[in-house]
C-alpha cells in the first residue's frame, strides 16, 4: 500500500508542479528572400463571387508584409500530455465572397466545426484529412449551416471547394490547446503550457512539405523562439 500512496503522491505532486509552473512560449515567423508574385484569383466562372468583391482577389497561400514577416503560419506543440476537456464553443469557418474565411484555422479533437455559408450561390464543402473521417457535402445558397468535426488529432490538412477550384482552408486538428496561428506581424504566443521540454512545429502552407522544427524547454518565464522560412536554394 505505501508503494501506491507514494506513486500517487508522485502523480499529484507532478500534476500540481506542472500547472503551477506553466509558462508562455512566443515568437516570430519571417520569409528570408524576394517572395513570390501575388496570383490573382479567376472567379469569372460565377458571377456571384466576382460581384461580392470591389477589387482583385489574390491567392491567399502566401501573407507577407514588407518587412518579410509571415502571416498564418501553424506553429504547434508534439507530444504534449493533456487531461482538460474539449472547448464548448465551435470553430467557425464561412464562406464569403467565395473564399474561406479564415484561410488558416486550428482545432481540438472533438470540438464542433461550425461552417457557415455567407453566399447566395451554391457551395460544396470537402475535407481532404488523411487520418479523421472526409466529409463532403454540397450547401446551397439557402443551406446558410452545417456542423461538422474531427475526432483524431492530424497535422494540417485542407478543405476545398469542389464548385469553386480556387477556395482553399487548412486545419490543424490538435490532442491539446498549445497552439497559435500568426497575425499579420508574423507574430505568434502559446499560454499556460505546463513545464516541460517539448518539440516546436512551425509551418506555412508554401513550405507544408517542409515544416520547420524545434527544440524549447517551458518552465514559469516566457520561451521565445522565431523561426526563418527561406526560399529552397537551386540545385
Amino acid at each position: 500500500m505505501s508503494q501506491i500512496r507514494i506513486l500517487i503522491a508522485v502523480i499529484l505532486f507532478s500534476t500540481i508542479y506542472s500547472n503551477i509552473h506553466a509558462g508562455s512560449l512566443k515568437g516570430s515567423v519571417r520569409f528570408d528572400g524576394k517572395p513570390p508574385k501575388k496570383k490573382k484569383l479567376r472567379m469569372d466562372a460565377d458571377p456571384v463571387c466576382g460581384s461580392a468583391h470591389s477589387g482583385p482577389v489574390f491567392s491567399e497561400s502566401f501573407k507577407v508584409n514588407s518587412n518579410g514577416d509571415l502571416a498564418e503560419c501553424l506553429v504547434w506543440l508534439r507530444n504534449v500530455e493533456y487531461s482538460g476537456g474539449v472547448p464548448k464553443e465551435p470553430v467557425v469557418i464561412d464562406q464569403k465572397g467565395c473564399i474561406y474565411i479564415p484561410h488558416v484555422f486550428a482545432m481540438q479533437a472533438g470540438q464542433e466545426l461550425l461552417i457557415k455559408n455567407s453566399d447566395p450561390t451554391l457551395h460544396n464543402i470537402h475535407s481532404m484529412p488523411k487520418v479523421n473521417k472526409e466529409f463532403n457535402f454540397a450547401m446551397p445558397k439557402v443551406v446558410k449551416e452545417k456542423k461538422s468535426t474531427f475526432e483524431k488529432s492530424e497535422d494540417p490538412f485542407y478543405i476545398k471547394c469542389d464548385v469553386h477550384p480556387w477556395m482553399k482552408s487548412w486545419a490543424l486538428v490538435s490532442d491539446h490547446p498549445y497552439f497559435a496561428i500568426t497575425d499579420t506581424n508574423g507574430s505568434y504566443l502559446i499560454d499556460n503550457i505546463p513545464a516541460g521540454t517539448y518539440e516546436v512545429v512551425c509551418w506555412q502552407e508554401k513550405f507544408k512539405k517542409n515544416p520547420l522544427t524545434a527544440t524549447v524547454t517551458i518552465g514559469d518565464q516566457a520561451v521565445t523562439k522565431d523561426f526563418t522560412f527561406s526560399r529552397p536554394k537551386k540545385k
